[in-house]
């Protein structure tokens, strides 16, 4: 739990009185709520007013600011936006990461708990109980809004929880933007927030009469899912283990998603492409089984805005070769004023017991989008593999760091 009161202590004293006012606080005409150069005592005068209240209010309004307080990081902010962004809701550039949370609180409540939510999956993004799944199919026929197919997930998901069928529950379906750190290009994720009544625990509390006894707490279960319908990736995050999060995928490829293919773990990885501004050297082992690798695709930025895309599948010469003899000193490979954004590789496979040679064709998109068509494990795991030597992408335990082989 993070102390509330450096929250306190940072934020702007109009929005601060707002809260507290909106909360049922009402401090006497001439209250200070400015901590200029005095925040402790700002802090201990608002606990005070707080103290004012019933017991519970008095639990409520301290929980409501621990968890602001627990926002108010990078992560926090960033989920605040994306939120936002998505409910069409304008922050002010000149907002303080206090004085958006708090003014969430005060007009958008339900919007603080979307927040909440988002920023619990970017923390877990990567962990133990995260998996990313890539979902390809035709997105025609795909219906996110309706009624009967959210319903419909929501009892699959209960069903995975292997939870009684009276225990309540709450699906919380929203949107959110994701802007790329480098070409500024906005993506639209669809979330949905799964809330199920769990099993009671027993806690020892103080009842009403100040005397000790066991409190009955009943505790709620989250799963949380986020998809790209452009990528067409599906995160889950959830308890259970990889079993588990499989079943969520697939109730939901099978609900949202009606002829698509069965979803694939694709875990993302951070995708680095300062390897590929040269012809690069794949190095190959003979047991690869590799006859050839070769970019055929590349996806540029432009830093004053706007995209240039390349692809070359012809034998007769490579992507290299082609945008050198086409644009020489002003190829994107080169020039300055651009940055790869994406890269498509072909490799070709030589064929094995009995079986015709095949290609397993890939593209790897900053950040950290990893994209694989040919999706059997082997050749997801065999990719996987290759791009890790090469440097594309790196490997999970790696944080930074770029370096091409």
């Amino acid at each position: 739990m993070v102390a509330y009161s450096g929250f306190m202590r940072k934020s702007p004293s109009e929005r601060l009185r707002a809260f507290f006012s909106h909360r049922g606080i009402h401090a006497e005409e001439g209250f200070d709520w400015k901590s200029e150069g005095r925040g402790t005592v700002l802090v201990a005068a608002i606990n005070d007013l707080i103290k004012t209240l019933p017991p519970l209010d008095q639990d409520a309004v301290k929980a409501e600011l621990d968890l602001l307080a627990t926002l108010s990081s990078e992560t926090g902010i960033v989920a605040a936006q994306q939120i936002c962004a998505a409910a069409g809701i304008e922050l002010e550039p000149n907002e303080g990461t206090q004085d958006i949370l708090l003014r969430l609180a005060i007009e958008y409540p339900t919007i603080i708990d979307r927040v909440a939510a988002q920023a619990s999956l970017m923390k877990r993004t990567g962990g133990k109980s995260w998996s990313a799944f890539q979902i390809d199919g035709n997105g025609a026929d795909w219906d996110f809004a309706s009624p009967e197919l959210r319903n419909a997930f929501l009892k699959d998901s209960v069903s995975i929880l292997n939870v009684p069928e009276h225990r309540k529950r709450e699906a919380d379906w929203y949107r959110s933007i994701r802007t790329h750190p480098v070409t500024g290009e906005e993506t639209e994720i669809i979330h949905a927030t799964i809330y199920v009544e769990d099993n009671a625990e027993c806690e020892l509390g103080f009842s009403t009469n100040e005397t000790l006894e066991r409190q009955v707490v009943q505790r709620v279960l989250e799963v949380g899912v986020a998809f790209d319908p452009r990528q067409r990736i599906l995160e889950v995050c959830a308890k259970g283990g990889k079993g588990a999060r499989d079943k969520y995928a697939a109730a939901f490829a099978k609900q949202f998603l009606p002829g698509s293919d069965q979803p694939v773990e694709a875990p993302r990885r951070e995708v680095c492409l300062d390897s590929l501004y040269e012809k690069p050297r794949f190095r190959t082992e003979p047991s690869d089984g590799i006859e050839s690798v070769r970019v055929v695709g590349c996806d540029f930025f432009a830093h004053g805005g706007g995209f240039m895309k390349f692809e070359k599948f012809g034998p007769d010469q490579d992507i290299y070769e082609f945008l050198r003899k086409r644009f020489a000193e002003r190829s994107p490979l080169v020039a300055p004023g651009w940055t790869m954004v994406s890269a498509t590789i072909r490799i070709g496979l030589v064929g094995r017991q009995g079986r015709r040679p095949k290609s397993l064709i890939v593209t790897v998109r900053t950040p950290n989008t990893t994209t694989l068509p040919n999706k059997t494990e082997e050749d997801r795991q065999f990719v996987f593999r290759l791009l890790e030597r090469w440097g594309i992408i790196l490997p999970l335990e790696s944080t930074s760091g770029c370096e091409g082989d």
